[in-house]
């Protein structure tokens, strides 16, 4: 049955899947955290601006790929996980992912026009000219289809499918408990990735109670004498160094006020775009203006 946790295969351990963890971390990189730069850096001629950009493509391509990836990596655990719960999640995800493309293609491509993404939707000088004042309203349902729902029918699925993976990477093997240096190799880009995922996604506290749960379900199975292998390891150590990755950003940060008042509340974590827009896009036209 499906779902059902089998005797023979509790302890079945599995080698480190190298294969699997570098095409998610090359696709990631390439197809998430590269599509908008991908769409500043080709020419505009290419993909006008009333065309899907070669950022967009790439992202078509990662709603693709990543669920085939995810599944894959379930296919592959150890251990029998809830499959019903699964493939709701893949499903969820694809759905978030695509809600998500459509209002990241708007909003990118605004930046061709003076979007600045350290400003809400109304403090944009381009948005809170428009008339008539009901467009505004429009652009706030854009950026809440774009920053919220498809976030969160992206991440949530995204992150619970991990937690389920990351169920089933236990052994009673202390041999079997250590990172191949393929699995080291791989840590670095994969938590930079992740703290990309975790700031420009705005999922700091989805991220951390995942987190949690990890901690307490390596907590309570080492009470049963179990230990992560290599790929429960290499997941549970990325999630630490984004820990410390995010720490670092909200330190250097800290004292931004302009960035502070795009992102008031307890949990201040700037989007690395809003960082860009803010500084980066003012620096090159300081450079341009020499």
């Amino acid at each position: 049955r499906h779902g059902a946790v089998k005797n023979e295969d509790t302890f079945k351990t599995s080698p480190f899947h190298f294969d699997l963890w570098f095409y998610f971390t090359l696709q990631n990189w390439v197809l998430d955290f590269g599509r908008p730069i991908a769409m500043i850096i080709l020419p505009l001629e290419w993909f006008p601006l009333n065309k899907p950009s070669a950022g967009d493509y790439f992202h078509m391509a990662y709603n693709v790929i990543t669920p085939f990836l995810l599944l894959k990596l379930i296919e592959r655990s150890p251990k029998t996980l809830p499959r019903s719960m699964v493939y709701v999640s893949i499903i969820m995800f694809v759905m978030g992912a695509s809600i998500h493309l459509v209002g990241d293609s708007v909003n990118h491509r605004l930046i061709f026009s003076g979007y600045q993404h350290h400003l809400s939707v109304r403090e944009n000088p381009i948005i809170k000219n428009l008339k008539p004042e009901t467009l505004i309203d429009s652009f706030e349902l854009l950026y809440y289809y774009d920053e919220y729902l498809g976030h969160s029918m992206w991440y949530i699925p995204f992150f619970l499918i991990l937690f389920i993976y990351f169920t089933g990477c236990f052994t009673p093997v202390e041999e079997e408990s250590r990172m191949p240096v393929a699995a080291l190799l791989l840590t670095g880009p994969s938590s930079l990735y992740y703290w990309y995922l975790v700031t420009e996604g705005q999922i700091f506290i989805l991220y951390i109670f995942t987190f949690f749960a990890m901690m307490a379900l390596v907590m309570h199975q080492k009470r049963k004498g179990l230990v992560l292998d290599s790929n429960g390891l290499f997941l549970f150590y990325s999630f630490i160094i984004t820990l410390v990755l995010i720490a670092l950003w909200v330190g250097w940060l800290w004292n931004d006020k302009i960035l502070r008042k795009k992102y008031p509340g307890v949990i201040y974590i700037p989007e690395p775009w809003a960082f860009y827009t803010l500084h980066m896009n003012n620096l090159h036209a300081a450079k341009e203006s020499l």
